[in-house]
């Protein structure tokens, strides 16, 4: 086999040392060309040291953990080509497998070119995403706060949380806060409800405010809440990191093929062209800025106008992958690096499975939990959802749904194009003469023939 890349390396990455293979004709006779140096600041340094003095250009290392994260930025500073590999794909190693044996089998594969680096975004993007994560855990430890207050209340068969929507929006705060503060009278917390509140009467609150009032327990509300509170400071202080980072994020000028731009479909009418309104929530974990105008000079188009997404949806979508698109050959890469393209794992002529890749990928997880949304609206979209719901079921049509919205995204990145609503009408006329097809092709199996009613 032809060897592609001649002073390539190899780095099976661990937790507390790193085995480091380079080619055998990189080192002085009689000198091994496998070594192993500390997971430390000073032994990286060493490593990429060694590296440059071997005349290495580009390296394969196993994504272990998040061990491989310092390694990888200390090769992307010294210049070094550092291509990261998914250990699944390089399991197979031959003989006794150790961590020696790892690394000479990295250099092996590496040099001859067999190995296909894994997706990372540019260092400001990383930025973002660190951040997005961040926030991502604090959202989390907000739910599980409320579930502990939850808990105390039903300790003491209080069932506010039955009385209104969420127990963390005004009317919940307020009353907790009354009988944090000593209130025990059922008419007197009913009086802090909001008068929109409609899925209890007056009466069902005050019932369902009565109950066996227990220090244990109200002494965990208390903490419970006040954890939830300052998790939603950390919050604000996260969101206002974000936003420099945001103004930082450097905008790549899009460079886009006249000849391989695809066609548009046929756009609705226009009904009004107002962008989605920004909602800021008073209570809850969502964003308190407006980051839309930011989000737009980042990807040069709206993505918010996309069905299904708000602004959080996108900051996520962009912390993930960025806005660099030629980091995938089409749509269909991207959709399949999404995990949501079936598969088509074939043996002997015979089909042995066509379920889609299990991808842990958060904005595959995005666009799955937009799709039941997105499949009850009134757009050709929704449609499209509801069609794949009764021929496959719901959790197919979900997958087939966040496809389709992984191509948009893909496309108006690609190209900085305006998001076009497509025509419902054109696109049910569409489906029809479809079936018309499918059904004129399944009379003529039969021997029939149809004719169309006058």
């Amino acid at each position: 086999m032809p060897v592609i890349h001649s002073h390539a390396a190899g780095i099976d990455v661990g937790a507390t040392s790193h085995w480091v293979c380079v080619p055998e004709d990189a080192v002085a006779e009689g000198q091994s060309s496998v070594r192993e140096f500390g997971a430390f600041t000073k032994d990286l340094d060493e490593l990429v040291e060694w590296l440059l003095k071997c005349q290495v250009k580009t390296v394969a290392m196993e994504s272990t953990s998040v061990y491989w994260i310092p390694l990888f930025q200390k090769l992307e500073a010294a210049h070094l080509e550092a291509v990261l590999v998914n250990a699944r794909h390089v399991r197979h190693v031959p003989g006794r497998k150790t961590d020696c044996k790892d690394c000479q089998w990295l250099q092996r594969l590496h040099s001859y070119g067999l190995l296909n680096g894994s997706f990372r975004p540019s260092d400001d993007i990383c930025c973002l995403r660190s951040l997005m994560r961040h926030r991502d855990n604090l959202s989390k430890a907000c739910g599980q706060e409320v579930q502990h207050m939850q808990q105390a209340l039903n300790y003491m068969n209080i069932h506010l949380h039955h009385a209104v929507s969420d127990l963390n929006g005004e009317t919940g705060l307020r009353i907790l806060d009354a009988i944090l503060g000593g209130e025990r009278e059922p008419k007197e917390l009913v009086k802090l409800r909001d008068p929109q509140i409609s899925r209890s009467t007056v009466e069902e609150m005050e019932a369902a405010l009565r109950g066996d009032w227990r220090e244990e327990h109200l002494f965990v509300l208390r903490q419970s809440l006040e954890n939830y509170r300052h998790l939603l400071k950390q919050m604000e202080v996260c969101d206002g990191e974000l936003e420099k980072v945001l103004a930082k994020v450097v905008v790549n000028p899009a460079t886009v093929v006249e000849a391989e731009r695809p066609k548009n479909p046929p756009a609705a009418e226009p009904k009004s062209k107002r962008q989605k309104r920004f909602k800021k929530l008073k209570a809850g974990t969502g964003l308190k800025r407006d980051l839309s105008a930011e989000l737009t000079r980042i990807c040069g188009v709206d993505l918010t106008r996309i069905i299904g997404l708000n602004v959080l949806g996108v900051l996520i979508v962009i912390s993930e992958i960025g806005v660099d698109m030629s980091r995938w050959r089409n749509a269909k890469a991207f959709c399949a690096w999404l995990g949501l393209c079936p598969g088509n794992k074939i043996s002997g002529g015979k089909v042995l499975s066509s379920h889609t890749v299990h991808v842990v990928n958060r904005v595959a997880i995005l666009l799955r939990t937009v799709a039941p949304a997105v499949g009850r609206s009134d757009t050709w979209l929704g449609i499209f959802h509801r069609r794949m719901r009764a021929r496959i079921g719901p959790a197919a049509a979900n997958t087939a749904t966040a496809r389709k919205l992984a191509c948009m995204i893909y496309h108006l990145l690609q190209y900085k194009e305006e998001y076009i609503d497509v025509d419902c009408l054109i696109y049910q006329e569409k489906i029809r003469k479809s079936r018309i097809a499918k059904l004129c092709k399944q009379a003529e199996e039969l021997g029939f023939e149809v004719i169309k009613k006058q």
